[in-house]
C-alpha cells in the first residue's frame, strides 16, 4: 500500500541541501561526533547507574538522505500490522487491486514529502525498530529482524550550532549526551523495546480502514476546528489532525505511549543537563539558546506543520518529562527513580507524569522521600 522506493526518491529530491562545509570540515565533524558518542556512553552510564556494557548497538553518522533511508526501513517494520489490515480489506473490495497501485504511489509521495521536511530538523535519533544490516535496501528490510541503532545527522547538527552561534565542540557533545541516553534506555532495559512495539502495534491495529468511517471522523474533526464551537464541546486547539481522527481505543493507547515518550525524552534532557556542567563549559548558553529555538520554530510554515503533525506535543513531552524525572530524583534519588525501569507496571501513567508524587506514592509507597 506504500511505494517505499518512491518515498525515498521523493524525499531525496525534496530534501534541502545542508550547510556549506569543506570536505575537511565534514570529515572533522563526522570524526568528532563518533568520538563524542563513544565518550557520552561512559558519562551517561555513570550518571544514571544504568549498565549497558555488552549491549553495544551501531552508531551511524548520516546525512539527511541517509536519515530518510534509515527511517523508511523502520517504518516498514513498525507499520506492518496496519498495512496487513489494509491489504486484507483491499482484497475484499471490487477493484481494490487496481486502486492499490495508484494509492501506493500517492502514499509514497506523501511519505517522502513528510520525511524530507523532518530530515532537515532531526539532530539525532535512537532508531528503536531498525532492521539488522545498516546497508539493507528498503525493499529487503521486511525480512530483517529489528535491532536498534543510533543515528546522528551531521549536517543538521552543524547547521544548528551555526544558527545558535555556540561552541561546536560543546554543542556536538551536548547532542550526543541526549541521544546516548536514549540508546542507554533501550539497551539497559531489555523489555522496553518490545513493550513499546506492542503498544504501537496495538494502536495501528485499532486504525479504521473503512473509508466511510474514516471520512466520518475527518468531518467530526473538522467541526471541532470551526469557529463558533460551544463552550461545553471538547476543545481541539491543542490537538493535531492525527489525534482528532483517532478511535476511542486508540486514544487510550496513545495516553500510555505519550507517557512513555515523555519519560524517555524528559529523562534524556535531565541526563544531558545533569552531565553537561561537568564536561561542557558552555552548557548554560547552549540550553538557553536551544530552548528558545524549540519554542519558536523557524517560520510560519514550520509552525503550521508542527501543529498538524503533533510536533508541539513532542515539545511538551520534553518539558513535562524532564519535570517528572527531576521531581522523582529529588524525592527518592537516582536509584529510586530507576525503579521506573523494573517492568511495564512501574512506568508512569500520563497522569503521573503531570503529578510525579503520585508515581512515588504508588511505586515506593511513601511520601517521606526515602527509598
Amino acid at each position: 500500500m506504500i511505494d517505499w522506493e518512491l518515498a525515498v526518491t521523493t524525499a531525496t529530491k525534496l530534501v534541502r541541501p545542508g550547510p556549506e562545509v569543506t570536505r575537511e570540515e565534514a570529515r572533522a565533524a563526522v570524526a568528532e561526533l563518533r568520538a563524542y558518542a563513544a565518550e557520552s556512553e561512559g558519562h551517561v552510564r555513570t550518571f544514571t547507574g544504568l549498565d549497558t556494557r555488552g549491549n553495544d548497538t551501531p552508531v551511524l553518522i548520516v546525512d539527511r538522505t541517509g536519515w530518510v533511508r534509515a527511517n523508511v526501513q523502520g517504518f516498514r517494520h513498525v507499520l506492518r500490522p496496519l498495512l496487513d489490515k489494509v491489504n486484507d480489506r483491499r482484497e475484499t473490495m471490487p477493484g481494490g487491486n487496481a486502486l492499490s497501485g495508484v494509492g501506493s504511489k500517492v502514499t509514497g509521495i506523501e511519505l517522502g514529502t513528510l520525511l524530507s521536511f523532518l530530515s532537515a530538523r532531526v539532530l539525532g535519533q535512537y532508531e528503536t525498530f531498525a532492521p539488522l544490516g545498516d546497508a539493507a535496501p528498503p525493499d529487503t528490510a521486511d525480512a530483517a529482524q529489528p535491532a536498534g541503532r543510533l543515528l546522528l545527522v551531521a549536517p543538521n547538527i552543524v547547521q544548528v550550532e551555526r544558527e545558535l552561534d555556540v561552541d561546536p565542540r560543546d554543542f556536538r557533545l551536548w547532542v550526543c549526551l541526549h541521544e546516548e541516553t536514549h540508546r542507554t534506555q533501550f539497551t539497559a532495559v531489555p523489555w522496553l523495546r518490545d513493550h513499546l512495539e506492542q503498544e504501537v502495534h496495538a494502536f495501528l491495529t485499532e486504525t479504521e480502514v473503512d473509508p466511510a468511517a474514516m471520512l466520518r471522523r475527518v468531518r467530526e474533526a473538522a467541526q471541532t476546528l470551526l469557529p463558533g464551537r460551544k463552550d461545553d464541546e471538547p476543545a481541539a486547539e491543542n490537538s493535531s489532525l492525527v489525534e482528532l481522527v483517532q478511535t476511542p481505543a486508540q486514544r487510550e493507547i496513545l495516553q500510555r505511549i505519550t507517557a512513555v515518550m515523555s519519560l524517555l525524552e524528559g529523562h534524556a534532557d535531565y541526563v544531558m543537563d545533569g552531565v553537561g556542567p561537568q564536561v561542557i563549559p558552555t552548557v548554560g548558553e547552549i540550553r538557553e539558546k536551544f530552548q528558545q529555538r524549540r519554542a519558536r520554530g523557524t517560520g510560519r510554515m514550520d509552525l503550521a506543520l508542527r501543529k498538524l503533525l503533533g510536533m508541539d506535543a513532542k515539545l511538551r513531552q520534553y518539558r513535562d518529562g524532564e519535570r517528572f524525572v527531576r521531581t522523582v530524583v529529588e524525592q527518592v534519588g537516582m536509584a529510586g527513580f530507576n525503579r521506573v525501569w523494573t517492568s511495564p507496571n512501574t512506568l508512569p501513567t500520563r497522569g503521573e507524569i503531570a503529578a510525579p508524587q503520585t508515581w512515588v506514592d504508588r511505586v515506593h509507597g511513601t511520601r517521606s522521600g526515602t527509598n
